[in-house]
């Protein structure tokens, strides 16, 4: 019997926003490399986020492994992109005292 070796394809798709999922899933690539740098082993990820496979998971984290550089600047760009959202978002919605306006229109719809 022999061993036949078999390269797979790395299971990322970049979607036209630029952000890459892992497999069939809507898990991006953002969300497993920081969950694997913050300690997290393949079995965990997959607990964590049970659409994932696990062969597809361990293939994304070695990817991220070999691609190091080129990974943590994509990763570097989502994390400017996701701050600048985020504060965009706040200048046009701002959240200070949401809480307590939340709550005043809570009380206003429970008035009628």
């Amino acid at each position: 019997m022999s061993l036949t070796v078999v390269t797979n394809p790395v299971p990322l798709t970049i979607n036209v926003d630029g952000v890459a999922r892992v497999g069939k899933t809507r898990v991006t690539l953002d969300t497993v490399a920081t969950a694997f740098l913050e300690g997290a082993t393949a079995e965990e990820i997959v607990e964590q986020y049970p659409s994932l496979q696990l062969s597809d998971t361990y293939l994304v984290i070695g990817y991220y492994l070999q691609n190091k550089a080129e990974v943590d600047n994509y990763l570097k760009i989502r994390q400017q992109r996701a701050a600048e959202v985020r504060q965009e978002n706040e200048r046009r919605f701002n959240p200070k005292g949401i809480r307590n306006r939340l709550l005043a229109r809570l009380s206003q719809q429970e008035l009628s």
